[in-house]
């Protein structure tokens, strides 16, 4: 059981940082709810992502591996590309020694999917179609009301509501996120004209175009491609596939490597979405009611390091809440283990999307995700290792609530 007076959490989103959330919090004995705005859990099917190792441990902590790894299909080499095509680096990826820990490649859906399905089976609530609309934050507790004329109370509140979080707007409407500096296109290409090694992925250092790949053990090849410019104005989709495709084109066709072929043989699921990331120092908390994953510290994709990320902060709000007495103190706990990282992960994402310096030390934990710029595989974080191992109490003394 916990050790705080805490008994019920509502979360707030039920994509990857909620459902995980809800793992964690669940695991350590708290009685959570999520409330998710979509009517299913297919939305963004069409787009992919890497679990980086640091994210495939932070899932082992919630004993959620196999429901993982399932879906997808593993990533033990990081190869690099130059603009000729000539490999300049091929080098094993994260933790690739471990299984469990290994990269894992797949569509973010069926990522929801599988963490939704994992809720479910260890009988979470879970609403779906439930749109939040208002929060009240009272001495005695957090009050949600929902576009439906529903209301729940609990506790604390937990947004985990994705980059355009409802709930950082009510707390703090004047934190948007902004444009990186990129447009992001992503692409799936059903049977690869060109064959890769297995369990790479491939970045291309392109002259025109950043660009990377992962073909799986079925010859389907997920890929991406980041390009500078203008971003895509508010509330536009980019067109259809077919024009997406002819805008990358005679970009990636100046350069001698796979990219423009992959591209060419891509069916309809062609997207595109500006690189955004949120500013450094925003609120992440505000009495009851507490921010994670991209809700607090969205990052440009470049490091391929969002989920992961959000899979780490579900790990150490679980333990926070779990170890220290004061619920507004664990808030505070967690803020000051988390805020480094992942603004960290901001600045270094920003940094490669704009195509400036990033900082020496590289992104946290990892080499490279599915937009990823920075391509060397780093050791293992033995502060994040502590942070994460469910087993051992949180490595913080435990501060004064504010």
């Amino acid at each position: 059981m916990t050790r705080t007076a805490v008994t019920r959490v509502l979360v707030i989103g039920g994509g990857i940082a909620g459902t995980a959330t809800a793992l964690g919090l669940h695991k350590a004995g708290f009685d959570v709810t999520v409330f998710e705005s979509h009517p299913d859990s297919a939305e963004d099917i069409g787009a992919f992502l890497t679990l980086a190792s640091n994210g495939m441990r932070a899932l082992a902590q919630l004993d959620a591996t196999d429901a993982v790894t399932a879906v997808g299909f593993p990533l033990t080499s990081l190869r690099l590309l130059d603009h000729q095509g000539t490999e300049a680096a091929h080098a094993p990826l994260g933790e690739a020694a471990d299984p469990a820990l290994r990269y894992r490649c797949l569509r973010r859906g069926e990522l929801n999917a599988a963490l939704q399905g994992e809720t479910a089976r260890r009988g979470i609530p879970l609403r779906h179609g439930a749109r939040l609309e208002s929060v009240t934050d009272g001495p005695d507790g957090v009050t949600a009301r929902f576009a439906d004329g529903t209301s729940a109370t609990g506790d604390l509140l937990v947004g985990a509501d994705g980059l355009n979080s409802t709930v950082r707007r009510l707390i703090t409407p004047g934190v948007r996120p902004g444009y990186a500096g990129q447009r992001v296109y992503y692409g799936y290409t059903a049977a690869a004209p060109v064959a890769g090694p297995d369990g790479t992925i491939t970045m291309v250092r392109g002259s025109e175009a950043a660009f990377g790949y992962a073909v799986s053990p079925a010859g389907e090849a997920y890929w991406f491609a980041r390009v500078g410019g203008d971003p895509l104005p508010a509330g536009a989709s980019g067109g259809p596939s077919a024009a997406l495709r002819g805008q990358l084109l005679p970009l990636l066709r100046k350069d001698a490597t796979p990219a423009a072929d992959l591209v060419e043989a891509a069916g309809d699921g062609i997207m595109v979405t500006n690189a955004t990331e949120l500013p450094l120092g925003a609120t992440w908390r505000s009495g009851r009611v507490l921010l994670i994953g991209d809700a607090a510290h969205a990052a440009s994709p470049a490091t391929g390091q969002g989920a992961s990320m959000a899979l780490e902060d579900a790990v150490v709000l679980a333990k926070a809440l779990r170890d220290l007495p004061d619920p507004l103190g664990a808030f505070a706990a967690y803020e000051r283990l988390r805020r480094p990282r992942a603004e960290h992960n901001i600045t270094v994402s920003g940094g490669i999307s704009r195509g400036t310096h990033a900082p020496s030390r590289p992104a946290p934990g990892t080499a490279a995700g599915p937009a990823g710029g920075a391509a060397r595989p780093t050791a293992p974080d033995e502060d994040l290792i502590r942070q994460l191992a469910w087993d051992t109490a949180l490595p913080v003394d435990p501060p004064a609530a504010d």
